[in-house]
Parts: structure tokens; C-alpha cells; sequence
């Protein structure tokens, strides 16, 4: 026991993240100390929150399946029918790819193939690349509850109603839902006159749903929205509606990225 005492809370071992890359414009070892990691790779010795702490940048750099089968079609393609294809001139609006989407016939198809996906696409019946986005960052637990609302969004069979009518520009896109990470952002600058990093620290304590941080930006965003002739009911309404997204928000370049994928897949 009084040996086990001795060991106790200490670090059992050391992990490694495979896709974390810690990037530093010095020598990581003026921040940082390193250790040997198996395949000549070298750790650092702090753990990730600590680094960002001190002021370095880490990136995931994941490995995804989908780009070796979209080279390798592209490959066969060149092969058998000596043409070059390339994605970047053909465009996001091509109506065969819709009418695909729209009938659910996505196996293999990157993000889209699953039942549920199939059975949103067929009654989505999407048109355009931002159809695709949206349902990327819609079909997850918690804004799934959104989907019947976007749907009939989409087709008119409801009025779009706004937190405020000033947000429509933001909103527009997704049929008055928050959708992304990014809206809250932009609602904060229009709304509250945040400045863009302001902003971007009330999108991190949403996505992490820090409680105590987002209490404390609540009274700046009504103080802000004052100033800016709101009125404290209208800046509270709008809050609360982006502290109700804290349970489900998604970047919209992780989002729009995936679609990408997905069409091109």
C-alpha cells in the first residue's frame, strides 16, 4: 500500500497522437521539452492543451480513404478513356449528380451513405452544393431534430421566421436555423459589434460549452447589442438562441469541406 501510495496519479504512460503535428516557428525545444517517440518521431512532453497554452499550433492531419479511391477513379478514367478529368472545372450545380443525390442511391457516396442520410436526401430533394453542406452538418445527434424544419424550409411549405428580422442575412441560407459555428460569429459582429476575434472566442466557449464562459459573454453581448439600439429582450432572445446551439454546433469549413468530397465522390 505504501508503495502503491507512492505511484499513485502519476502518468501511466505516454500516448501518441497519430495525426497531431506541433508546429513552432523556433525550435520546439525553446518551448517545450521533447522525448524519443517509437519510429523516430519526437514527442513533446506537454499534452495538447498545454501547448496550445504556451502558444504553439497543433494540427490533425487525418488520413481519409476517400481521396486514394477519388485518385485512383481519376487514374482509370485517364486509362480507359485518355481524358484528364479535373475537378475544379466542373461545377457544383451538375443536374445528374442531384438527381442521384435525390433518389438515395449513395452507397460508397463519402458522408451520404448511410439509411437515415438516404431517407433526408430523398425528401430533401437537394439542388445545390449548399443542400449538401447542410445536410453534412445537419445529420448528427441533436440538429437532426432540425431536419423536418429545414426540409419544409426549403420547399416553402412554411413561413421562415428570424430571431430578428436583421439576422435574415445570416440566416437566409439555412431557413432561420443556426446551422454553423460561423453564424454565431457573424450574429455577434452584426448584432453585438463584436470584433472577429471576440467572436470567434463566444463560437469556442460554444462548442465546448463552457457554462461559465458563456454566462459571462452573455451580459457583454447585451451590453454590445445595446449600444447597437437593440433592445435587452431582443439581444436576450438572440443569445438564447445561440447558447440552445451549444449543444450541436458544426464549422461550416469542416462542413463545406466534406461536401466537397461528396460530390466529387
Amino acid at each position: 500500500l505504501q508503495m502503491a501510495m507512492k505511484v499513485e496519479g502519476m502518468p501511466r504512460h505516454a500516448s501518441t497522437h497519430a495525426a497531431g503535428v506541433v508546429i513552432s516557428g523556433e525550435p520546439l525545444t525553446h518551448y517545450v521539452p521533447l522525448q524519443a517517440g517509437s519510429e523516430q518521431a519526437a514527442l513533446t512532453q506537454y499534452s495538447m492543451e498545454h501547448l496550445e497554452a504556451i502558444g504553439l499550433l497543433k494540427m490533425d492531419f487525418l488520413g481519409l480513404r476517400t481521396l486514394s479511391i477519388l485518385e485512383r477513379a481519376l487514374n482509370w478514367v485517364k486509362l480507359q478513356h485518355g481524358i484528364t478529368v479535373d475537378f475544379r472545372f466542373i461545377p457544383d450545380n451538375d443536374p445528374a449528380t442531384y438527381a442521384m443525390l435525390t433518389r438515395g442511391e449513395t452507397t460508397g457516396i463519402f458522408q451520404l451513405e448511410s439509411s437515415g442520410v438516404r431517407r433526408v436526401l430523398r425528401d430533401l430533394k437537394p439542388t445545390e452544393f449548399e443542400d449538401i453542406v447542410s445536410v453534412v452538418a445537419l445529420y448528427r445527434p441533436g440538429p437532426m431534430e432540425f431536419i423536418p424544419k429545414y426540409i419544409q424550409g426549403k420547399h416553402g411549405a412554411i413561413m421562415v421566421e428570424y430571431p430578428h428580422p436583421d439576422l435574415e442575412p445570416i440566416l437566409a441560407d439555412t431557413y432561420g436555423i443556426i446551422v454553423y459555428q460561423e453564424q454565431i460569429m457573424q450574429i455577434a459582429s452584426s448584432m453585438a459589434g463584436f470584433s472577429l476575434g471576440e467572436a470567434d472566442l463566444l463560437r469556442r466557449a460554444v462548442s465546448k460549452k463552457k457554462r461559465e464562459v458563456l454566462d459571462e459573454q452573455r451580459a457583454h453581448f447585451v451590453e454590445g447589442s445595446l449600444k447597437q439600439r437593440y433592445t435587452t429582450e431582443e439581444a436576450n432572445l438572440v443569445y438564447d438562441m445561440i447558447v440552445r446551439f451549444a449543444d450541436y454546433g458544426f464549422p461550416r469549413a469542416h462542413a463545406a469541406a466534406y461536401g466537397v468530397l461528396a460530390f466529387q465522390t
